[in-house]
C-alpha cells in the first residue's frame, strides 16, 4: 500500500472507476497523487489481467515517469536487464526488425530509434502488480466483485451504477475503464436495454500466444538472435517476438489474418480466447521457414485469441459526467502495442484536466467533453494506424508485398506514436474550455 499522505482538494464531486484494469489504475492513481478520490470497481475477486507479454511505448513511459509509477513499473518489467541510462531502472524493450518468416530468415528493415525511444516489456499481471503497489487506500476506495451491468441517469443529475450481485452505487462522475465488453460504452453510445454493441466488431485477426525458454529453442538448433524484438513477416501472417523474464522467455505472438472477409460483429461469443492443439498453430504456419518452425514447436500448449476491436472508431468517448478511457474508447488490433499506451495517455490527459483547480461540480461535463475534443483523434489514430501495420506486416500495405514496398511502409510507423505531445493536447483542451466560458483564462 502507498501513502503520501495526500490532502484532498476539496472537488464539490464524486467519481468512480468502472473497471481495475491497467488503464483504470493509471487514472485512480493520478487522482489521488492531484488529491480527488475515487472509488473502483472491478468485477473480478481481485486485479489481475489475463494475456501474456505487453509492450509498452515510450510515449506511455514517459507518463508513467510523470506519475511517478515508471521506477516500480520497470522493476517488474521482465525485458532485458539493460537500461538506457546504465542505472537498471528501466529495462529497455528496443525498437522491432523486421526478418522475413519464410527461409532465408534475413532483415529486411531495422528501425530506427533515438536515446529516448525505450519502451517496455512485461506480462500485464506484472503490470497490474506494480500499480496495485502504488494504491494510496486513504484516497482510493475498492471494491471488488463488482460487475456493473447497467448505468442509469437519476433524476438529481447525479449516476447510477448497478452491479450484477443487486448492488448499486451513486456518483456524480463515471469513467468507463472495463474494456472491450464495456458496459459503460454501451451508455455512452446511447444503446437501449438489451440492444447490441456492434461497434465491437471481428478483425478476422487471430493470435496465437505463447511463452517459450530461449535456452530451449538453441537446444533446439534455432540460431537467431532472441534478444531483440523481432517482426516476422510474411504473407496474410506475421509474428511478434520479444524477451520478457531477464532475457530468459521468448513471448511470441503468432498472427494470421483472412482479407477475404470485412471486420464485422459476429455476435460477441464469450469465449474469444480459448485452448488449441498445436498441430492447429503449426498448420496455419506451414511452409515458413525453421526459425519459426522452432519457435512453435515450443509452444506446446498455445491459446488462440480472436481479436475483436473497435472499427470503424468510435466518435463519442463522453455523454453528459460519464466518459471512457482505454479499450472501452478505442479497442485496438495490438500491430503497434499502442493499445496500452493510448489507455496510459486518456488516464493522464483526464487525471489532469480534473485536477485542474477550475475545474468543478458545475463545469466538470464541460471538462470531459474537452477530453473527448484531444483524445477522440488520438486514439482513432492510433487504431488506424495499427491497422495500416498489421495490412503491410502481413503484405497488404498501400506499397505492395515487395521488401521495398513494405521497407517504405515499415519507416515511420511509430513516428507519430512515440512523439506525440500530451502538453499540447492539454493546453488545447483548456483552451477550449477558455473559449466557451467553462475556464478563465
Amino acid at each position: 500500500m502507498a501513502s503520501n499522505n495526500v490532502q484532498p482538494t476539496g472537488k464539490d464531486f464524486s467519481l468512480a472507476i468502472v473497471g481495475g484494469g491497467i488503464c483504470g489504475l493509471t487514472l485512480a492513481i493520478a487522482l489521488a497523487k492531484a488529491g480527488i478520490p475515487s472509488n473502483v470497481f472491478e468485477a473480478a475477486h481481485k486485479y489481475g489481467e489475463i494475456g501474456a507479454g505487453i509492450g509498452v511505448g515510450c510515449n506511455a513511459v514517459r507518463v508513467l515517469e510523470e506519475l511517478g509509477l515508471a521506477r516500480d513499473v520497470a522493476a517488474k518489467s521482465e525485458s532485458s536487464s539493460d537500461s538506457a541510462d546504465g542505472s537498471g531502472h528501466h529495462a529497455a524493450m528496443k525498437s522491432f526488425k523486421f526478418v522475413r518468416g519464410e527461409a532465408p530468415h534475413e532483415i529486411i528493415f531495422d528501425y530506427p530509434e533515438g536515446p529516448t525511444d525505450e519502451g517496455l516489456g512485461l506480462h500485464r499481471a506484472s503490470f497490474l502488480e506494480a500499480l496495485a503497489g502504488n494504491i494510496d487506500r486513504s484516497m482510493i476506495t475498492e471494491h471488488f466483485k463488482k460487475r456493473c451491468t447497467s448505468i442509469q441517469k437519476m433524476g438529481s443529475g447525479r449516476t447510477l451504477l448497478v452491479f450484477s450481485d443487486g448492488t448499486t452505487h451513486e456518483t456524480d462522475v463515471v469513467i468507463g475503464a472495463d474494456g472491450l465488453k464495456s458496459t459503460v460504452r454501451r451508455f455512452v453510445l446511447g444503446l437501449p436495454e438489451g440492444a447490441r454493441d456492434e461497434s465491437l466488431v471481428f478483425t478476422r485477426t487471430a493470435a496465437y500466444r505463447g511463452l517459450v525458454p530461449i535456452e530451449e529453442l538453441k537446444a533446439a538448433g534455432a540460431k537467431t538472435d532472441f534478444l531483440q524484438s523481432l517482426c516476422w513477416f510474411g504473407e496474410d501472417k506475421h509474428l511478434i517476438t520479444f524477451p520478457i523474464r531477464d532475457n530468459k522467455i521468448l513471448n511470441i505472438v503468432a498472427f494470421t489474418t483472412d482479407f477475404s472477409r470485412p471486420m464485422e460483429y459476429e455476435g460477441n461469443p464469450q469465449e474469444w480466447v480459448k485452448d488449441v492443439p498445436q498441430a492447429e498453430m503449426l498448420k496455419d504456419f506451414e511452409g515458413w521457414g525453421p526459425e519459426v518452425q522452432a519457435m512453435l514447436n515450443g509452444i506446446k500448449n498455445p491459446s488462440k485469441w480472436s481479436i475483436h476491436a473497435l472499427y470503424p472508431t468510435i466518435d463519442k468517448y463522453v455523454a453528459g459526467k460519464v466518459a471512457l478511457i482505454g479499450d472501452a474508447a478505442h479497442a485496438t488490433l495490438p500491430h503497434l502495442g499502442g493499445g496500452a499506451g493510448c489507455g496510459i495517455e486518456d488516464a493522464y490527459v483526464l487525471a489532469r484536466l480534473l485536477a485542474n483547480p477550475q475545474t468543478n461540480a458545475a463545469n466538470v461535463e464541460a471538462v470531459l467533453e474537452a477530453y473527448q475534443t484531444v483524445r477522440v483523434p488520438r486514439g482513432s489514430y492510433t487504431a488506424n494506424q495499427s491497422k495500416f501495420a498489421g495490412d503491410a506486416y502481413e503484405g497488404h500495405g498501400p506499397s505492395g508485398p515487395t521488401d521495398e514496398g513494405r521497407m517504405k511502409d515499415f519507416s515511420k510507423l511509430w513516428e507519430e506514436i512515440w512523439r506525440h505531445d500530451l502538453r499540447q493536447e492539454l493546453r488545447v483542451a483548456e483552451g477550449a474550455l477558455i473559449a466557451r466560458g467553462a475556464f478563465t483564462s
